[in-house]
């Protein structure tokens, strides 16, 4: 049955548009409760960066409903600055039926919302101005991808390695995006990046999932504390995956390369150092 809009879906988009549009505004040098009638100069941000959630969110929710797999609608998760959310999720209720609907459920949220990224990107840089190196000091210092550094240079035909980039907020909603895209693939539990691998590995998951915890926290000690934050978070959802219904049911072809593919998303998007200091 298809999950109900409820007043809880509808209170939480908003308040996470006003969180992510307050911090929009900051990010062009408005303070809302100074220049109130100057907000609406984070609707660029905000609304860039609600569309990579909600792409990837619904493509979740249609692909479950397609494998007749109850699901809730999107919930927004509001935040302070400065990005003004922690994402959004759905709900998924037991039982998956077998790997073929749990691979097309778990691949579909990830490439949807990476597509509406990197187009966020594109458009993005190209609105985005490039400084002397250096330049830029007392502010945030933000990692690069992959993906993110191919991109530069395609578009700015600079390296951010090299280079101080002040992106557009619509770069960065879309560099927000490649980072959520990432986040969500990471190989654990019940993360769209758990389901693909429990749907390409069968019980080998475990494994995968014991070693990429005290990967992350190495990470987190060399690189980033924030991977400490996300190796704890998750030992407490877990790192195992519920069994499917039908486990004999094998992937075809064309579901194997899209976990491959997914993957591939993953090592592309994938920043060990989100955010590099003051």
């Amino acid at each position: 049955m298809p999950h109900k809009l409820t007043r809880t879906h509808i209170l939480l988009f908003i308040a996470t548009f006003f969180t992510t549009l307050i911090a929009g505004a900051l990010l062009n040098g408005v303070i809302p409760w100074e220049e109130p009638e100057k907000i609406y100069r984070g609707l660029p941000f905000s609304l860039t960066l609600l569309l990579i959630l909600l792409v990837h969110e619904l493509s979740h929710y249609f692909t479950s409903r397609k494998h007749h797999v109850s699901a809730t609608l999107p919930y927004f998760i509001p935040a302070p600055p400065i990005i003004g959310t922690f994402g959004a999720i759905i709900k998924m209720r037991p039982p998956i039926p077998d790997k073929r609907s749990l691979i097309d459920i778990g691949a579909s949220g990830p490439i949807g919302g990476f597509i509406i990224a990197i187009i966020a990107c594109v458009v993005g840089l190209n609105l985005s101005e490039v400084k002397p190196s250096g330049s830029l000091d007392g502010s945030i210092a933000f990692g690069s991808s992959l993906l993110f550094t191919f991109l530069s240079d395609i578009v700015l035909n600079v390296s951010p390695e090299d280079y101080d980039v002040l992106l557009h907020p619509v770069a960065f909603a879309g560099w927000i995006g490649l980072l959520i895209t990432s986040l969500n693939l990471l190989p654990i539990g019940q993360l769209d990046g758990g389901h693909i691998v429990y749907a390409l590995f069968g019980e080998k998951h475990r494994l995968i999932a014991k070693i990429t915890i005290p990967v992350l926290i190495v990470m987190g000690i060399t690189l980033w504390p924030g991977w400490i934050v996300w190796a704890v978070l998750m030992l407490i959802m877990g790192y195992k995956h519920p069994p499917v219904v039908y486990p004999h049911i094998q992937l075809d072809k064309n579901r194997k390369i899209i976990g491959w593919i997914s993957f591939a998303i993953f090592v592309l998007t994938f920043t060990p150092m989100p955010v590099k200091g003051f």
